[in-house]
């Protein structure tokens, strides 16, 4: 494979993770032997890094960052890989998730192998797969409450406190059926082993055009997930009045809802350029995270 034409990597790191600052003057000085910049955010202390360490990294604006360079580094687990997906918009730039923990559904490398994985990727040695990210309209009405990008999840759910909820279900504008439950997710297959399989979804392997949709603890217990095509446009609205619901993205941005508020959600245009191990594959993060076996 022909070398990469990498020459301006960006950088995302875990909030309130020690280590990273360490980490980053390493990742600094291996890239600038290499004539290679490294891109970051304000969120990463740019003063205290330098103060630290002695590096400095160039510091752009969280819209800027996805196009300013040609990979993404995460330095994190995988909610930071989550927030990433969110954070660079339409770019489809490849990007690469170090966990500091095990291994990550998404932050698929440890530590460990952080720079092994840059050396093979400057090499032009790597694959990157193509994860489904899904576009979230909120309507109120006739009015556009709020437009989103997802990696995982759309979740509709009722507070602690609320009672049962009805949220009716539409794809490609077909009544699918009125589900009296705990709330409503919308998965990718990224997302399927999150909420989902909590909610007793099924895993769907990361490479297929699918979505799930999954009630959460139904009143009806017939009412299981269907697993649908990833172009339909899927609606869902929220029928029951005077109970606290909220939207909920990635599990990781909300919105409060009202009787008549509709979701709809379609395919993203861009997609989600993961970074992955040549010595790894989905299923050895399966046997790891859901302990298969043992």
């Amino acid at each position: 494979m022909a070398p990469s034409s990498i020459t301006r990597i960006g950088v995302v790191v875990k909030p309130h993770q020690p280590d990273a600052l360490e980490t980053l003057c390493r990742i600094t000085e291996w890239l600038s032997e290499r004539g290679i910049n490294l891109i970051g955010l304000a969120e990463i202390a740019h003063e205290q890094i330098k103060q630290k360490t002695g590096c400095t990294v160039e510091i752009v604006k969280d819209e800027k960052l996805a196009t300013s360079v040609d990979l993404m580094l995460v330095l994190g687990g995988d909610g930071t890989m989550i927030a990433t997906a969110r954070m660079i918009g339409n770019s489809e730039v490849p990007v690469i998730g170090v966990n500091y923990g095990g291994l990550g559904y998404l932050a698929e490398f440890p530590i460990e192998e952080l720079f092994p994985a840059l050396e093979a990727i400057l090499a032009g040695d790597y694959k990157v797969q193509r994860r489904v990210m899904l576009t979230v309209e909120l309507w109120r009405g006739e009015e556009l409450a709020t437009r989103n990008r997802v990696l995982n999840d759309v979740v509709i759910n009722k507070s602690a406190l609320a009672r049962i909820i009805e949220i009716e279900a539409y794809l490609d504008d077909q009544f699918v059926n009125s589900f009296r439950a705990d709330g409503l997710i919308v998965a990718t297959p990224t997302g399927s082993t999150a909420y989902n399989l909590s909610a007793g979804g099924p895993v769907i392997y990361p490479s297929m055009n699918a979505v799930v949709i999954t009630p959460i603890c139904p009143f009806t217990l017939s009412n299981r997930p269907i697993v649908v095509p990833n172009d339909s446009v899927i609606e869902v609205r929220l029928i029951t009045k005077n109970e606290e619901v909220a939207l909920t993205l990635d599990g990781q941005v909300g919105f409060p809802l009202q009787a008549g508020d509709r979701a709809v959600i379609r395919k993203s245009n861009t997609s989600f350029n993961l970074v992955q191990p040549a010595n790894r594959n989905y299923f050895d993060v399966l046997r790891d995270k859901l302990k298969w076996g043992r």
